[in-house]
């Protein structure tokens, strides 16, 4: 799933090669995609990209009026949130042929912008539908948006506490809150824990402000580290870093890079997470619960 990192150097690449650009066309390829209809996705061609950003997760392609559009419209934003298989895919040959709307293919949305051929495919891969895509005036219009705690990296070491103090919650489920902190998700999350040396099954109350002071150091370090990481990359070859970077989440089975102890894995109905024994718990094996539940 994209994180604060892809979609940070997402949006810093998009804003490269697109901020300037008129909107040509939007082609809407998901039925499901759109979640808005006012203003309705045709409001965007003839619109120019005024700056590609983000918030959160959330990918936001801020338009302002072109030459041959109304002035009353100050900006209309495109927001994409990739969710869980989404991606995007920018071309100077993208096709001029529409693609199909509701066909099996990969592809959700597509924008042309600048010359003929250029523009961008939003993709989402597998069958579990969830990428979704908003036109607004304001992102804070998208509930999602609108109920986001504040961003990590803009947190102070004595904001990041205060978030901390006095939570019964697991380390793992409150670094992935979005409505806690916005930006981390499951992947980074292992990355944090472990760099951290703390047992996702931790919890915040329980920590001392030693470990406060590390856990909000190492939040920032490893995410700029990949963000620094990921902005060197074409968009193409941002998975393929991500991968290259982790190391626990996604290793499950692989020996820990930091002291070779076998990577562990923690699973759910729909997801799961990993970490290392000897830098997290003291060796301890957590519960897995879906071990749990075939032993029974």
């Amino acid at each position: 799933m994209p994180e604060l990192p892809e979609v940070t150097a997402i949006a810093v690449y998009l804003d490269s090669v697109m901020a300037g650009l008129p909107i040509r066309r939007v082609d809407v390829a998901s039925l499901s995609v759109l979640k808005t209809a006012d203003p309705p996705y045709t409001a965007l061609p003839g619109r120019t990209v005024s700056v590609v950003d983000r918030i959160g997760k959330y990918l936001v392609i801020r338009t302002a009026p072109g030459p041959d559009t109304s002035a009353d419209e100050p900006e209309i934003d495109l927001v994409i949130h990739l969710s869980k298989a989404g991606w995007v895919r920018w071309s100077s040959a993208l096709s001029q042929t529409p693609p199909r709307p509701g066909g099996k293919g990969p592809i959700a949305l597509r924008v042309h912008c600048g010359l003929p051929g250029e523009g961008f495919d939003v993709t989402e891969a597998g069958t579990q539908k969830r990428l979704a895509a908003w036109i607004v005036r304001d992102p804070a219009e998208v509930e999602r948006i609108a109920s986001l705690g504040p961003d990590v990296l803009a947190l102070s070491r004595d904001e990041f506490a205060a978030i901390l103090a006095g939570k019964g919650s697991r380390l793992k489920t409150l670094l992935t809150d979005q409505r806690v902190i916005a930006g981390i998700g499951n992947a980074y999350s292992d990355e944090i824990l472990h760099t951290a040396k703390l047992s996702p099954f931790a919890t915040a109350k329980g920590l001392t402000q030693e470990q406060v002071d590390e856990l909000y150091r190492v939040s920032r370090s490893v995410l700029l580290d990949a963000v620094a990481r990921l902005e060197t990359r074409e968009v193409a070859t941002m998975k393929s870093e991500k991968r290259t970077g982790l190391q626990v989440h996604a290793r499950t089975g692989l020996p820990c890079p930091v002291c070779g102890d076998t990577v562990r894995e923690v699973s759910y109905s729909d997801r799961s997470f990993q970490y290392c024994p000897t830098c997290q718990t003291g060796g301890r094996i957590l519960a897995d619960r879906r071990m749990s539940r075939l032993l029974k």
